[in-house]
């Protein structure tokens, strides 16, 4: 074997690890949707614990109102949650129809916080920070601003949090609720069903081990007055307070039933600047707590340190790697006995992506359909490439941002 076989049969390993580490966990992922879909939704145990509901939001003047009706429509006891809307330094209309709500709801605790670029300005974990000094809630619950949460999630999160208090937080599902705009919201609902709910649910099942997402979860004050708040030089502040949530002792719990629908991106150029963000903020994640791997007390969260490196690095540099050497073994410039296999390989990969794929969209009523098996077929050679496209350049600019000493900036995303 040539010096260029090692190094392709290296990449290969690589991807296909990945690939089946992905493949086990939509199965046992599915095994747990249908442990949930038999079970009755959670009770609270007790009495109602009073919630603050906080909502960063930044010129969100498009969706803020519907949001907000959302939030006012929870079938939880009204005198027992508070709505804490963070006007953060926005320029839009989102103060005057923020006021206009609160005239209309005089009776219930809806508070907004309105920051300039002096107090706010500074990202999301900046704004939740402002909130947090003002919420009462011995709950505190994070919705973004462009969701409409279903009526039942946050009483199904709260039910989680009384059953087992050794939880620290509570994760709900998001769905895409602009689905139907284009090619592309298509795309990123099954992404959403494939790569994001599954993999929950998968990692619950295995390990019982779950990271919050932005939106649609709860968790304690007492941890979040431990941790001393969000860290707002995390891009990804999600990931990142999870992992200090399990270094407590804490668990964190993946509860489906609790459903939120969220809007997505219309334009690539949205997707992009959005999906860099979160590269950049993950891999920011990843590295400062990459030296846990090394402690045993970090046993617990091992699993996703491991597979958050593999995917931002391991199968990067991989594709990067397979792809430039088949290119090089064509135009003659190097030599590789292992391309021959590459064509099958490539088949076998597709079709175990469409199967796992598909195994995630028969979850959702009015899913499974003709359409979506050509989409999840579309997606393996346009948007499953594009994504190594978002992940090398945010690898660059996280890079470029860390040795020149840049302000790290939190891109808010464009709504529709």
């Amino acid at each position: 074997m040539t010096f260029s076989d090692y190094i392709l049969l290296i990449a290969i390993i690589c991807i296909w690890g990945l690939l089946l580490v992905n493949i086990v966990l939509i199965i046992a992922g599915y095994i747990y949707y249908l442990k949930v879909e038999t079970e009755a939704p959670p009770e609270v145990k007790g009495h109602y614990p009073f919630v603050s509901i906080m909502v960063p939001a930044h010129n969100e003047g498009k969706v803020i109102v519907k949001t907000v009706e959302a939030l006012l429509r929870f079938d939880y006891p009204p005198e027992q949650y508070e709505i804490i809307v963070i006007n953060d330094n926005s320029s839009d209309n989102s103060a005057d129809l923020l006021a206009t709500i609160q005239k209309k709801h005089p009776e219930r605790q809806l508070h907004v916080i309105n920051t300039d670029a002096v107090t706010g300005g500074k990202g999301k974990s900046n704004a939740l920070n402002l909130g947090f000094k003002q919420a009462k809630g011995e709950l505190i619950a994070i919705y973004d601003a462009d969701n409409t949460p279903e009526k039942t999630a946050l009483r199904y999160l709260v039910a989680e949090m009384t059953q087992d208090e050794n939880l620290g937080a509570v994760v709900g599902k998001f769905r895409t609720r602009n689905r139907d705009a284009n090619l592309l919201t298509r795309f990123i609902n099954i992404e959403t069903l494939s790569f994001q709910w599954m993999a929950q649910a998968g990692r619950w099942q295995l390990f019982k081990l779950v990271t919050i997402p932005g939106t649609n979860f709860i968790l304690k004050r007492s941890v979040i007055e431990a941790i001393g708040g969000w860290d707002e030089k995390a891009l990804a502040e999600d990931t990142e307070i999870s992992f200090r949530i399990y270094m407590m002792g804490y668990r964190i719990k993946f509860q489906p039933k609790a459903v939120t629908w969220e809007q997505e991106p219309q334009t690539l150029a949205v997707w992009f600047k959005q999906r860099t963000r979160w590269v950049k903020g993950n891999i920011y994640v990843i590295l400062k707590n990459l030296q846990l791997l090394f402690k045993k007390e970090a046993q617990v969260i091992r699993f996703d340190l491991l597979y958050f490196f593999s995917i931002y690095f391991l199968l990067l540099s991989s594709l990067i790697l397979s792809d430039l050497l088949l290119v090089m073994n064509l135009l003659g410039y190097v030599s590789t006995t292992l391309a021959g296999f590459s064509p099958l390989l490539w088949l076998l990969a597709v079709l175990l992506f469409i199967l796992g794929t598909y195994i995630s969209v028969t979850t959702e009523k009015g899913e499974m359909t003709l359409g979506n098996i050509g989409i999840i077929m579309l997606m393996y050679i346009t948007y499953s490439q594009m994504w190594i496209a978002v992940a090398a350049y945010g690898l660059f600019m996280y890079i470029q941002e860390s040795v020149l000493k840049k302000e790290v900036k939190w891109y808010k995303t464009e709504r529709f």
